[in-house]
């Protein structure tokens, strides 16, 4: 694994750019990196990713206002995720919504096992997850499993905050009725704040 840089420290970068960045970006690397994992599905290409965003992200960090630099990071991200899509699919320029759903199809994945980081989570729940469709799937790692915001979700999916709301509810319904076909109860598998 690349060592994560800690800060900026570049002649070339002014004194201000360097400062904002290491106050706005370094602090949300975490999210980043995990973020990144989710949406390329392959440790190599999340650490590529989280590099590209951070060169982004400093090229363009004078110009950033200071107001919700997760967000702000999470959408370059889902913009560099986007073209990197292009640069390997360019027959898909026309739609970036497709461009995303279809850069999941052909990075490497790992089966549904990995992707349930919590171990607490049973084979019922890994295979209930498993069957839920990429769409579903994804907001449940971004919200659930990665504890991202609905905004912040809707800004990597580029999709409408309600729509995140809706794909989540349905997809924890389904597990939980998916759970209660095998006779467990869901509400281990529900996350705080989860309503029934």
């Amino acid at each position: 694994m690349t060592e994560r840089p800690t800060e900026v420290d570049s002649p070339a970068a002014s004194a201000d750019a360097t400062e904002a960045f290491n106050r706005y970006v370094i602090p949300e690397l975490e999210v980043m990196y995990r973020t990144a994992r989710s949406l390329t599905r392959n440790q190599t290409d999340a650490e590529d990713l989280v590099q590209d965003t951070l060169l982004r992200a400093f090229r363009a960090i004078e110009r950033f206002d200071g107001r919700y630099p997760r967000a702000w990071l999470l959408t370059i991200m889902r913009n560099a995720n986007i073209n990197r899509a292009r640069k390997k699919r360019p027959d898909l320029l026309d739609d970036p919504d497709l461009t995303f759903e279809r850069s999941v199809d052909f990075a490497e994945t790992t089966g549904p096992e990995e992707l349930v980081v919590d171990p607490t989570f049973d084979a019922s729940v890994t295979d209930a997850f498993a069957e839920l469709s990429t769409d579903f799937r994804q907001v449940v790692e971004l919200v659930d499993l990665n504890g991202l915001a609905y905004q912040e979700a809707a800004d990597i999916l580029g999709v409408p905050v309600g729509t995140v709301m809706s794909r989540l509810h349905r997809a924890r319904k389904r597990i939980r009725d998916h759970l209660a076909e095998h006779g467990l109860d869901s509400a281990a598998a529900l996350p705080r704040g989860a309503t029934r």
